[in-house]
């Protein structure tokens, strides 16, 4: 069984991906627009073809799944964040700094009790994101 991010752009999800392709490496594992849809759905407003209607991008050895959705409002991320897991301090810092570019720090990047390197940060699209060393110091 695995639970994986779902994450509804709402007209801006072709944007979100190169950012993430940047911004962490993403590899885009698959993806379809709306006027690509084997079969026609009510959804799809006149001048919404060339949005995303499923995208699966692989960061590291995850899985995050995106849509441009139906486009109606902007997009809320709330009530969550993705955790990234890195291994090293030099390498947290380089995903931090580029995901936050145009986004908002929460928390710098420190010390903490569970990690040698933890932030918190909201990207440029709404996307809570921490970012985390992990502490192989711990058996």
């Amino acid at each position: 069984m695995q639970i994986q991010a779902y994450l509804f752009f709402n007209g801006r999800c072709e944007e979100a991906i190169e950012f993430y392709r940047k911004a962490l490496g993403a590899k885009v594992e698959m993806m379809m627009r709306m006027g690509e849809s084997p079969e026609p759905s009510p959804q799809i407003r006149p001048g919404m073809e060339n949005k995303i209607m499923h995208a699966t991008l692989r960061i590291g050895d995850s899985m995050v799944m995106m849509s441009d959705g139906e486009c109606k409002d902007s997009a809320s991320f709330q009530g969550f964040s993705l955790s990234l897991d890195l291994p090293d301090a030099k390498t947290s810092h380089r995903c931090f700094d580029a995901l936050v570019s145009g986004g908002q720090a929460l928390m710098p990047l420190g010390k903490t009790f569970w990690s040698p390197c933890f932030g918190m940060l909201k990207d440029r699209f709404g996307v809570s994101w921490m970012v985390s060393t992990s502490d192989t110091s711990k058996g």
